[in-house]
């Protein structure tokens, strides 16, 4: 799908980048981005609060503050209360006001199926735009949250789902990214994206997809969810995973040497993911130690070396 030329579009679908960019002018661009999805808690509030901080997310890893938002609603009127509605539009709410955000409107149609999200528009200045391909040889990855939501929601939907992980799931969707992004802005990166449907593997092969780098990725290091592996070992995995494997798999140097529990997590499909950073190695450590200190979750998993764009588990 071709569209013209416009010299002030400075990002769109072509380069898998997590929102588009447009310039307004020498001082400003406009970001947007656009995401929604069905219930995956029970509790309506809070998934109307992981919806809007899934949505927010995209502005977040490009680096830019988020403005303005439209809800975007398909509500099943004969299956559910109108009440039920209210409390994920309320939900919504509550993480815009948290991202001084301005509701300005929306769209509602009436579905068979419920979903729920938001456009959002962002603003930066040119300069300050993080795009998923600025990484550089010898960059750290440092990435925030834990990763694991696709599975704990596939055992939630099958009755297996702990209090524990619906809890410490729940609790990190409704996270914002805003503040890793905002310490990343003090110390400097070279380059982000969050991680979100095509899971941890899916969005770091991004980062290096236009380069001439490829990923060590330090498994033992990435955090997990409480219960993911239990439930991956009881084969609750989203039909997602699958999906992203089969895109990916060929862009992991050691596929075929890896566990049938190292694939399903790293192809898990995320919810209100993470932040991935592509950080210098000088500032890697301060940057972690920063993160750290103001209550995120933090880790560093792996870094960048000059290769042929393969991801390499180890």
């Amino acid at each position: 799908m071709e569209q013209p030329n416009y010299p002030n579009l400075i990002g769109d679908y072509h380069n898998s980048e997590d929102a588009g960019i447009y310039r307004i002018n020498d001082e400003t661009v406009i970001i947007q981005t656009v995401d929604f999805f069905p219930p995956i808690v029970n509790d309506p509030f809070e998934y109307g609060q992981i919806a809007a901080a899934n949505s927010l997310s995209d502005i977040y890893a490009m680096g830019a503050k988020p403005i303005t938002a439209l809800s975007i609603v398909s509500f099943p009127k004969n299956k559910l209360k109108i009440e039920y509605l209210r409390e994920i539009l309320a939900g919504g709410m509550d993480k815009l006001k948290e991202a001084k955000t301005a509701l300005v409107g929306g769209h509602s149609v009436e579905d068979d199926e419920l979903k729920y999200g938001l456009s959002v528009t962002g603003i930066s200045h040119p300069n300050d735009i993080w795009k998923n391909n600025g990484t550089k040889e010898g960059d750290i990855i440092i990435m925030t949250k834990k990763i694991g939501t696709g599975i704990i929601n596939t055992a939630l939907r099958a009755g297996f789902a702990s209090e524990e992980s619906l809890k410490e799931s729940s609790k990190q969707m409704r996270e914002l990214n805003k503040y890793s992004a905002d310490i990343a802005k003090k110390i400097g990166i070279s380059s982000c994206t969050d991680v979100t449907g095509f899971g941890l593997i899916g969005h770091l092969y991004e980062m290096i997809d236009t380069t001439n780098l490829s990923a060590i990725l330090n498994f033992d290091e990435i955090p997990i969810l409480p219960g993911t592996i239990d439930y991956a070992q009881m084969a609750m995995i989203p039909e997602g995973s699958y999906n992203n494997r089969e895109f990916r798999q060929s862009s992991v140097k050691n596929y075929d040497q890896l566990s049938d529990l190292q694939i399903d997590l790293l192809f898990d499909p995320q919810t209100s993911g993470g932040l991935l950073f592509s950080v210098n190695e000088n500032k890697a450590n301060l940057l972690l130690k920063e993160l750290i200190e103001n209550g995120i979750d933090a880790h560093i998993i792996g870094e960048f070396v000059k290769g042929d764009n393969k991801i390499e588990i180890k």
